[in-house]
């Protein structure tokens, strides 16, 4: 195998896990059937070609990445199988005028990167959310504290805080305060929220709430424990970032800047030796 022929698998699976990331993106709020219809076909023609068994934490992927568009596990299933017949489809005409083993290999690339690619997007999905409700988690727990403070019950609280504050760990304590409002039990309520948003803080969090209802202890001292840790993690993480993106940026002037620049100055220097003789 060349190396023409493997940076061409490479480029093929990139290509279908792009495609993958376009079908699957957040994209423009009024144009969301634009990614739905196409999520439909492909599953449709995954559920006509057979069942696939989920892995045993594809559940739980899914419910950090919050569920997106209500997918179950064999609906997610169903879409890679329909991604794989997809990418079959489309590249089988290409294939035939690829040259020597490169066609081959697209076809044995291109499926691979679509099964993927809605696994990486499960990936990113859940990065992205967990980072918003670790910027969210300080500020919700200092409100959390002053309505137990206030005394509200946590059932309550966590009602009253989900409601006068957006974002997604909002939501979700909104969506935990309304399960027990239902009828759930509270601990089976808070299992639930600590499985949709799994960070270090919500466990913490949920296990403390968990004590207060059971023995009663006071929660005031211990949020605000656990507020001053999540903002410490924060702006750990923030200088963590900050660190790393330095790396970035001398590499974008070694590679780009600097070659630029040279080029100018021996543009210059060119000209001048061109006019002296």
């Amino acid at each position: 195998m060349t190396a023409t022929a493997a940076q061409a698998g490479v480029a093929a699976v990139l290509a279908a896990v792009a495609i993958g990331e376009l079908l699957f993106d957040r994209g423009v709020p009024g144009r969301a059937w634009l990614r739905r219809a196409p999520l439909a076909a492909l599953a449709l023609l995954g559920r006509r070609l057979g069942r696939l068994s989920p892995p045993v934490d594809l559940r739980a992927r899914l419910a950090a990445a919050g569920a997106p568009l209500h997918m179950q596990p064999r609906d997610l299933m169903a879409l890679k199988l329909g991604a794989v017949a997809a990418s079959f489809l489309v590249l089988v005409p290409l294939a035939a005028a690829l040259p020597g083993r490169l066609g081959w290999l697209a076809l044995a690339a291109a499926p691979l990167g679509a099964f993927l690619a809605p696994d990486l997007w499960l990936v990113r999905r859940a990065r992205a959310r967990g980072a918003a409700m670790q910027r969210e988690l300080p500020d919700l727990l200092d409100l959390l504290r002053v309505a137990i403070g206030g005394g509200l019950s946590i059932d309550r609280a966590l009602a009253e805080v989900g409601q006068r504050h957006g974002g997604a760990l909002a939501r979700e304590w909104r969506v935990a305060a309304l399960e027990i409002e239902l009828g759930v039990p509270r601990a089976a309520a808070l299992e639930a929220l600590r499985r949709r948003c799994p960070l270090d803080g919500v466990m913490a969090l949920v296990a403390a709430l968990e004590r207060g209802a059971r023995h009663g202890t006071p929660l005031a001292g211990t949020l605000l424990d656990q507020a001053a840790d999540a903002r410490a993690a924060r702006a750990r993480r923030i200088r963590e970032e900050a660190a790393r993106a330095a790396p970035k940026i001398q590499l974008v002037v070694a590679l780009a800047l600097v070659p630029s620049v040279l080029l100018l100055v021996a543009a210059g220097l060119l000209g001048s030796l061109t006019l002296r003789f």
